[in-house]
């Protein structure tokens, strides 16, 4: 079919105009559109006028203080957004709703000192997420990467946390690294779980060696990852002084309240058989008064018969 007679096949045309629609999308202002990338630099805010074919949204260095869910959610595509470096200091319930298709999500070196646990809730498909280098956040819910079983790379490094639930991350069956480090690990018996559980898993622990704990002072210094033997000596089975001052109390409170009651229980039951005694005593005297005169009229009848005899034979 020659082009000059003006026929063009309908699907071609349509392929055409979608093309052209797809390119003459604006690019936001301060920032840098091509093929299916964008870039920004020296925002305040996030951009509302952003392609809705981006798939690469870079976000770098920017002072982004918050990500909306709604504005955000329009790119449907999306499947790379790198937000380091920016002022965001919360994830809230949702954010990433319209991004399901997000592979890569890096949220390091910000301000961030809470995450919903419904933040990434709709990330499925997300294989690398980095929240490393949020100096103000102390902790992560256990159910935060409830829905994120594709995650093979996790970092959590240089943040403030110093509690981990093993559950956060036990049912992440695809996860191959794990950073940690940089943390002011607590390493009480609340950690044990974790720390057994790193001993466990395959799951690799780059730079382990600065994954370690800071407090109690005996565990200070300690690997994160050889903690889990000597924390569960500690809390599961190794007794300090105040355990066994707790135990000799017990026991000597149930001795002295068994011992006690006993005697009490001895107590009544002397009482109760005092006063049973009194009451058969009494009973009994009481028979021998109503005896008494039956006794007399006896004798007495028996006197008489015996006179009425002795008179008879004489």
């Amino acid at each position: 079919m020659s082009f000059a007679t003006g026929h063009w096949p309908w699907w071609l045309l349509f392929s055409c105009g979608m093309i052209s629609v797809a390119g003459n999308e604006v690019c936001p202002k301060k920032c840098t559109c091509r093929l299916l990338e964008v870039i920004c630099s020296g925002l305040m805010e996030y951009p509302l006028d952003m392609p809705m074919t981006t798939r690469q949204l870079v976000l770098k260095g920017n002072n982004i203080t918050f990500l909306p869910a709604v504005n955000l959610g329009l790119l449907n595509d999306l499947v790379y957004l790198d937000c380091t470096f920016n002022q965001i200091t919360e994830i809230m319930d949702f954010t990433f709703i319209g991004v399901y298709k997000l592979i890569y999500l890096d949220l390091s070196f910000n301000n961030i000192s809470h995450i919903s646990p419904y933040g990434f809730s709709m990330l499925h498909n997300l294989v690398i997420l980095n929240i490393s280098n949020n100096p103000h956040l102390t902790e992560i819910d256990k159910y935060t990467f409830a829905n994120n079983t594709a995650l093979r790379h996790l970092d959590l490094s240089n943040t403030a946390l110093e509690f981990l639930d093993a559950q956060t991350i036990h049912h992440l069956f695809n996860l191959k690294t794990l950073h940690l480090e940089g943390n002011p690990w607590h390493c009480d018996c609340l950690l044990v779980d974790l720390a057994v559980y790193l001993i466990v898993t395959n799951i690799d622990y780059p730079d382990d060696l600065n994954t370690t704990c800071k407090d109690p002072a005996e565990m200070a210094g300690w690997p994160l990852t050889m903690a889990g033997n000597p924390l569960r000596y500690r809390c599961l089975t190794h007794l300090d002084r105040q355990d066994y001052a707790f135990l000799f109390l017990i026991g000597f409170c149930i001795f002295f309240g068994g011992t006690v009651a006993a005697w009490l229980t001895g107590v009544c039951a002397v009482l109760c058989e005092n006063i049973h005694r009194k009451a058969e005593d009494e009973e009994l005297d009481e028979e021998k008064k109503d005896d008494r005169p039956k006794r007399t009229q006896i004798f007495k009848s028996s006197h008489k018969n015996f006179d009425a005899m002795n008179h008879h034979f004489v």
